[in-house]
Parts: C-alpha cells; structure tokens; sequence
C-alpha cells in the first residue's frame, strides 16, 4: 500500500535550539495514528510543518508522492488541519465560514454548495447553518473546526489536540467524529493524553526531546501499558460498587470524596464506557485521565530504550 505522508531526516530550529530532529515516519492511507508526547516535545511543529504552515530547517515532506516544499499548493489541497486553537472567524455564519473555507481550498464554486451541506450533515451541525459562530457553544466550535478541515475531502486530516477543553458529553461524539473520518482517510491525532490515544488509535508514534521514541501498533505500546489505571473526578461519586460493574473495570479505590483510581483489564473502550454510566447514572464525571505517573514512567521507558 503507498503512503499518503512521508517524513524524511525532518528538523527544524528555533533561534539556536532544535524543536525536532531527524523525525523520519510513514504513514498508510486509512486509519486513526496517534502522536503522542508532553507539552513541549514537538507534536505541533511536526503537525505545522506537515500541513505548510512552517517551513522545516532541514528534512522532505510527501503528501501522497508529492514535496509539500516543490509543490506546496498541490499538497495542501490533499491535506485538512485541525490546529489546536481552530481557526473560526466568529463574525461569520456557519455557511459563511465554511463556504469561505472551500474557496480557500480552491474548491470549484459548482461543487460548493453541495460540499457545505455535505460536511454540515457529517459533523452534525445543518440546524445552525445560519447561526454566527460566536453564538456557538465550545463542543460545536469545534465541530465547524472539524467541517473545515474536511470540507474539500482530503485524503489526510491533522488534529492538534481536537477533543483538548471538550466535557465528557462532547468527548463521546467527537471521538465518534473522529472515527468515522477515519474510515475513509487518514487521520493523524496529537495529543499529551495518553487515554486519549489509547482509545483512538491503531498506532502510536511518541515524540520525545523533539525526537521519536516509539512507533507502532497500539497492540506493542500496550506492552509497556500495565498496570492500567485512570484518575477520574465525580461531582456525584457512586459507590465503588457501582462502578466495578461498569465492564473492564477490576478494582476500584477513592482518594478523596471526589476522586477514585480505578484499574481496568487494558480495553480501550473503557473511558467512554465509564463516560456513558456517568451520564445514564447522573454520577456527572468532571475529568478522567490515565494517571500521568505512569506516562512519565512510559516515556522514561522509551526514551531510556532508544538511546541503546
């Protein structure tokens, strides 16, 4: 199968110092791949660099075969990106926005107006069409940041963080956003919350230091995965009981009133289980995370690991 992205001895610089160096990868056609590192570690200059917002000090992108830095138009017509922050213009309508978005595209002005109600069915946001996305709420933000980047049908689509600020509610239908997506394109998903990509992806690439420290199927990374727990806060905590007949979950301890630890068989449908009792329940889960000292101790791990 051909790759529709492939990095090549990628660096880039920043003043003196290097934000990434020799990040080499290639990436399939279909699918969910999680970019997984901390705050710091060089997901968004990678992402920024892949989508032509930055230019690499040193390296090669292809988008599908093509140099994103010979033929920079022709590649980003291939590729949607979902920055961090998405980049609305919240004076417009969602029409507005999103017919704007394709012109940008250079999308033929014919194939517009069906690709707006296209995209606005898909991502489930027809009833504000006329609505000034200022007017929005954060969950349907960035649900028209997601219709942007998908609008002129890409065959890769780059989220930076995309479900960062969502509540549990809206975690659940991005998530399914997201996969759906998927099926019919490559969907390259950053982010610093490894439950995050444990319940995404098919593979991880974990960048370190600006340098990748792991790359492969989820079912290698969750080697290093055990014992598996999440820290989840309740406003309306249940039983322990209660919650070890949420299927997964093997054992149950409260830290405070409001926190639990609850350690699971390694499913990573677990959190959005958990997420749907919560809501059929009432117990109104505020935050939910697998435990960050066991991130660290995976990066630690890896990083050890690849200096050998």
């Amino acid at each position: 199968m051909s790759s529709i992205l492939k990095i090549e001895k990628l660096s880039h610089k920043y003043s003196s110092s290097w934000a990434i160096r020799d990040i080499n990868l290639e990436i399939g056609q279909t699918g969910i791949i999680g970019l997984l590192g901390s705050n710091g570690a060089g997901k968004s200059t990678t992402m920024n660099i892949v989508c032509g917002v930055l230019n690499q000090t040193e390296g090669t992108v292809f988008i599908d075969g093509i140099d994103t830095r010979k033929d920079p138009v022709h590649a980003k017509q291939k590729i949607g990106f979902l920055p961090q922050n998405p980049p609305l213009y919240t004076d417009l309508t969602v029409d507005e926005f999103l017919w704007y978005s394709a012109e940008l595209r250079m999308m033929e002005k014919r194939n517009i107006r069906q690709a707006v109600d296209e995209v606005k069915e898909k991502v489930g946001i027809s009833h504000f069409s006329n609505r000034l996305i200022k007017n929005l709420s954060g969950g349907y933000r960035q649900r028209v940041g997601i219709a942007q980047a998908i609008i002129h049908k890409p065959q890769l689509v780059v989220m930076d963080e995309p479900t960062n600020g969502l509540d549990p509610n809206q975690l659940i239908e991005a998530r399914k956003l997201i996969r759906e997506i998927a099926q019919e394109r490559t969907v390259l998903l950053s982010s610093h919350i490894l439950s995050e990509i444990h319940m995404l992806c098919r593979e991880v690439i974990m960048i370190e230091s600006g340098r990748i420290i792991f790359s492969d199927t989820m079912d290698a990374f969750n080697n290093y995965m055990q014992p598996n727990s999440l820290l989840v806060q309740f406003l309306n905590p249940p039983q322990a009981a209660e919650l070890q007949q949420v299927k997964g979950v093997q054992k149950v301890e409260y830290l405070t009133d409001k926190q639990a630890r609850i350690f699971f068989d390694g499913d990573q449908d677990i959190s959005e289980r958990l997420i749907l009792a919560s809501v059929q329940q009432e117990w109104r889960i505020r935050e939910i995370n697998l435990e960050k000292g066991m991130l660290d101790d995976i990066f630690k791990q890896l990083s050890t690991q690849s200096l050998h």
